[in-house]
This record gives C-alpha cells, structure tokens and sequence, in this order.
C-alpha cells in the first residue's frame, strides 16, 4: 500500500545538530569543494565587498571634512573639491554594490549547479542502492532545495569576512577620531557578542529541524503520488492526506521557533545598537564642548557609530552561512551510498556465458541468497522460478551488476564484472525490467535509449520483436510521438521496455518480471522472440526472471530457487515431476507428463499459453502495478 513507511531518515538529520559528528565534515567537505570550483568568482565578491566596506567607511570622514570646510568657506574652491570628491564616493558606492549584486548572484548560480550536478552524479552512480537509506521525495527535496541553499556558502563567507571590516574600521575610526568614543563603544561589546553568539545557535538547530520535515513531508507526498490507484480503490484519501501531512505540525514549530529567533535577536540589536550609538554621540558632544572635536568630526563620530555596530548585516550573512551549513549536512546520507567502481578490462571473444560462484547478498538485514553457484552456457535461454521473496529478483540485479554481492563473484566470459570499465560491462549486458522508466523525448527515443545508438532500422525491428510496432503507428506521430503525449497501458509501456533492450547488441539479456502486464498472447509471441537468436549476428544468453509455466517450459534450462538456494536446475519437463516445484506455478497435483524436450505435453507447458488454465496464470495478489500497489487495489 501507498502508506507504507518512508526511509527513516530522523536518526541521520538529528546527527546534523550535533558538531563533530560524520554528517557535519561530509558537509563541510562538499562546501569547500563548491569554494574551490567558485574560487575566481569568490575572491572577486571578497574584494568587491571588502572595496565597498572600504568607500562606505571613508565616506564618513569626507562627509565630515567637507561639513568643517563648507562651514569654513562654503564658496571657496577647497569646498567645491571637497563636494565633488563626496558625490564621487556616493557614487562609486553604488557601482561597487551593484557590481557585487551581479557577481553573487553568478557565482551563487555556479555553485549550484555545481553541488547539484556532483550530487546527482554520485545518486546515479550509486544505482539502485541511492534511494536506500533516502525517501524518494526527500531525496528529491535535498538534491534540489537543500543544493540550492548550500550553493550561496561560498559567496556568504566571502560577505560575512568582508562584512567584518565595516563594524572594526568603523571602531578603528572612532579610536583615530578620539579613543574616549572608542572606549564607550567597547563597553556594550559583549552584549553583541552574546547575542551574535545565541542567534548562530539556535537558527543552526531550528533549520536543521525545519529541513528535516520539509524531507518527510515531500518523501511522502511522492509515495501518495506513486500510489494514487491503490489509495483511490482503497478509499482511504483522508488517511493519506493526514499521513503525509502529519509532520506539518512541527515544521509549523520549527518555523514559528525561527521567527521567534530572529525577532528576539532583532529587538535586541534594536535595543542594545541605538544604545551604543547613543553612548558614543553623547560622548563625542562632550568632547565637542570641550573644543576637542569639530563639527564635522561630530558627524563622522555619528556614522561611524553606525558603522561599528552594523550587527544587521552581519547577522543576514551569518544567517545565510548557518543555513547553507545545515542544508550541506543533509547531503550525508546521500553520500554515504559509496558510486560503483569499474575496472579497466575490456571483454574478450567470448559467446556470453555467465558464471556466478559462491554468491551472497544480504537485504534489510536478512540473507536472501546463500553461496548461489550457476553457470549459464553462451546463448542458452535460462528461466528462473520461485516463489515470492526466494532471491530471483536479488539475482538478476547481481548478475548484470545492478547490484554487488556481499560475497562470491559473477563472471562474464571469464572476467569479474568489477574488473570491466563501465562501457564494456553496459554494452555486454542488458536489462528489461517490469515497470520499465520511458526516458527519451520521444518514443522512438526511449526504444533507442542505450549506451550507443542502436544501428538504422533497429528500433523499428526491436519494435515488432516486442509486439510493440502496430500500436506504436497508431500513435498520433507514430516512432516521434512525444513519450509525455503517448497514452499507454501497463502492457504497452512494458513492451517498450522490451523493445528496448532488443534494440542493442550485447552479450546477455536479463529479463526481470518483464512480462508480467502481457496478455497470454502477446506473451507467446514474446516468447518465441526470446527463444530465437533475436537481434543481431549472434545468439544472446539470456536470463528470464519467469513466474508461468509456458515461460518456464520454453526455457533451455530453469533454475528453481528456493529461500536464496538453487533447489534444483534442468529442463522444465524434468521438475515438473517435483510436487514443489508445480507448486511454485500454484499447479493441481497432476501426474507429470512424459519428457519431452519442448514441453508440448507437460503440464504448463507451451501450450498452456493457448488456453490459459488456472495455474498458468500468476496470483493477481501478487501482480505489481505501475503504482506500486496490486491488483483489485
């Protein structure tokens, strides 16, 4: 059902609050490669930044000077020098802060696109294994929205340490202009400091908090989407929505929480900075009674009190800095998935036979196949039966590594499958799967999906192999119909699926559940394909993950597994003497028929498909659909 349970990922997010923990380094990791990839762009905002800190803190003091002068001689010529190098100032303020504007905007943009393409590199090298620790919709959520506030890191650090010489140059001016209006700043220092300190903390753990449910959230509504048909038969919308809603309350409380920090820090800068500014002019009018100060110094004392308690912008850059750490520390699960490394060997002459020796693999803390050793002779046809949860899955996944053992090997023509390069091993082996992915712009495009482009006139072959040729002209563009326009049933997008992996040569052929939404005859033609050489020069070896008889009796050889075990192996004529292995097709208890090489007289056998009988159709409970819930909803 739809409401099955998200990847938990509650455990991994709440290491993200704590520092020193693998999540925070792997963060950091990733941000200082984006600082490196950026590093022209981010030395150019550190710059820019630190050139507009630098004008906006002599702007003060030339304000002052041209006040003294005007006051002086407002008609003399030193007065209109100063006006005009004033006015220079103001506008040379304004280039350098669009100029920064534009180039943070680009080099966030960069950083972006880089984060978010090494992170999408890595999920797709992973393979199936990158959604294993991660809920579909978060993952989503984290290669998207998390990328795009972890990519503004680079460009916010170089702000916030050019933010910093504003408030020291501008207490560096009040110590030139007169030290008693520095220490008066000084003394309300540490109230800052405390402040600046409690903000940091506890914007990092509301955020991460807040990400946290946004992940949950989305991972859910992405299974809900996924399962739409069984939760509509099922009726049971309203469980749905309040399920995927139900962690909406506390990202509610963590939002609220970030606000509530924001605000009390605001109120305190508004409190404590008046203050301080108000200190430091009280204490330049004394001195300017005193006759120690001008007027202009006055006025320059007033902005650079400003200046030096700037803690408004430098707490929105420290702001931007949690926020990107804390979203950077969710890429960890993500990348604790480790890409699957290739080898450098290419395959000899070979006719395809596929060797597994000792094989294990292990899933959800539970042994599902146990020291598994098979040989599959190049350009035989090898059906593989059992019953639900037995490993056939688990085993096709390994044999054409879509997967990696946890013990043993898998052999083609003689070379491990690690030892090959990534082009040798996907050339040499394909795959059709029971949901097959429509990926192309088109559905001649989605046929011709593969390492290479398949030869002229091979997609349309492959199309009519797959039984897939007469609808596909009746589409309103016919082989160029957009795959987004082409309105098609389970069966018709298997086909496709099927198309697709005749359409490029190769060496082995692994068919998972690929038949599974075919009608009996459709299924017989396909068939009868996969039992010819198919496409291309050369005979295929091919491993068919089979759950009817027929399938099975059509086969070379089956394999019958049983709890992760090769229960027993040879031609379907010869099991079907076995009471369990016609129990594996839910068959009556029928005396076996006679050994003949076809199987045209077994029970089952190719002539089941003719005529379906009761036990050569799969249990419909069992039948997978395209949304991932069963037939009969």
């Amino acid at each position: 059902m739809a409401s099955a349970t998200p990847a938990d990922t509650t455990s991994e997010d709440a290491a993200t609050t704590t520092p020193d923990r693998p999540a925070d380094r792997v963060g950091e990791r990733l941000l200082r490669g984006a600082l490196r990839h950026s590093a022209g762009r981010v030395v150019a905002v550190f710059w820019l930044t630190t050139a507009s800190a630098a004008v906006g803190l002599a702007l003060p003091a030339v304000l002052g000077r041209t006040l003294d002068v005007l006051l002086a001689d407002a008609h003399g010529a030193e007065a209109r020098r100063w006006v005009l190098v004033s006015a220079g100032l103001t506008c040379l303020l304004v280039v350098l802060d669009a100029l920064d504007s534009l180039l943070t905007g680009t080099a966030n943009a960069r950083s972006i696109a880089w984060l978010r393409r090494r992170l999408l590199r890595h999920t797709l090298s992973a393979g199936p294994r990158a959604g294993r620790r991660t809920a579909a919709g978060d993952l989503v959520t984290r290669l998207v929205g998390n990328a795009a506030q972890a990519g503004t890191a680079p460009t916010a650090l170089a702000s916030a340490l050019a933010a910093v010489v504003t408030p020291v140059g501008g207490l560096v001016a009040l110590a030139l202009i007169d030290p008693w209006l520095a220490l008066a700043f000084l003394l309300g220092l540490p109230l800052l400091a405390v402040l600046l300190r409690s903000f940091v903390r506890d914007t990092t753990d509301s955020v991460a908090r807040y990400q946290h449910s946004q992940g949950e959230i989305a991972g859910r509504l992405v299974e809900a989407l996924g399962g739409a048909r069984t939760i509509a038969a099922a009726g049971t919308g309203g469980r749905e929505r309040a399920r995927v809603l139900a962690p909406l309350p506390e990202l509610s409380r963590q939002g609220h929480r970030m606000w509530r920090v924001q605000g009390r820090s605001a109120a305190w800068a508004a409190a404590i900075v008046p203050l301080l500014q108000i200190a430091v002019v009280a204490v330049a009018g004394l001195r300017l009674t005193a006759g120690e100060l001008s007027v202009g110094s006055l006025l320059a004392a007033a902005r650079y009190a400003v200046l030096a308690t700037g803690i408004g912008m430098l707490v929105g850059h420290l702001n931007g800095l949690v926020r990107s750490r804390t979203a950077a520390r969710r890429f960890a699960p993500v990348l604790a998935e480790s890409a699957t490394a290739y080898g450098t060997r290419s395959l000899p002459p070979g006719d395809g036979t596929l060797e597994l020796r000792g094989v294990r693999a292990a899933r959800g803390g539970r042994e599902v196949l146990h020291g598994v050793d098979l040989v599959v002779p190049g350009g035989r046809c090898v059906a593989v039966v059992g019953r639900s949860g037995s490993g056939k899955s688990t085993l096709a996944a390994i044999a054409g590594r879509l997967a990696d053992p946890d013990g043993g090997e898998v052999l083609l023509d003689g070379v491990p499958l690690p030892e090959l390069t990534h082009g040798a091993l996907r050339r040499a082996i394909g795959y059709a799967f029971e949901r097959p992915a429509l990926l192309g712009d088109t559905v001649g495009g989605t046929i011709a999906l593969g390492p290479a482009p398949p030869p002229p006139g091979r997609v349309v072959e492959a199309a009519r192999a797959a039984c897939a040729d007469d609808f596909v002209r009746l589409l309103p563009g016919g082989y160029d119909t957009p795959v987004a326009d082409a309105p098609l049933s389970g069966g018709e997008t298997q086909r496709l699926g099927l198309a697709r992996a005749f359409a490029h040569e190769g060496r082995v052929l692994i068919l998972d559940d690929a038949t599974s939404s075919l009608d009996t005859v459709t299924e017989l033609r396909v068939t009868r394909a996969l039992s010819g050489r198919l496409l291309g020069a050369r005979p295929r070896t091919r491993v068919i993950v089979a759950h009817r008889a027929a399938t099975a009796a059509r086969a070379d050889l089956v394999v019958w597994l049983e709890d992760g075990r090769v229960r027993a192996a040879g031609r379907h004529a010869e099991l079907w003497a076995l009471d369990g292995y016609r129990a594996v097709f839910a068959a009556p208890d029928v005396p076996a028929g006679p050994d003949v090489p076809d199987g045209s007289d077994v029970p089952g056998g190719p002539n089941a498909l003719d005529v379906p009988d009761a036990f050569d159709e799969p249990d419909g409970s069992e039948v997978p659909q395209p949304d991932g819930g069963v037939q009969g909803g």
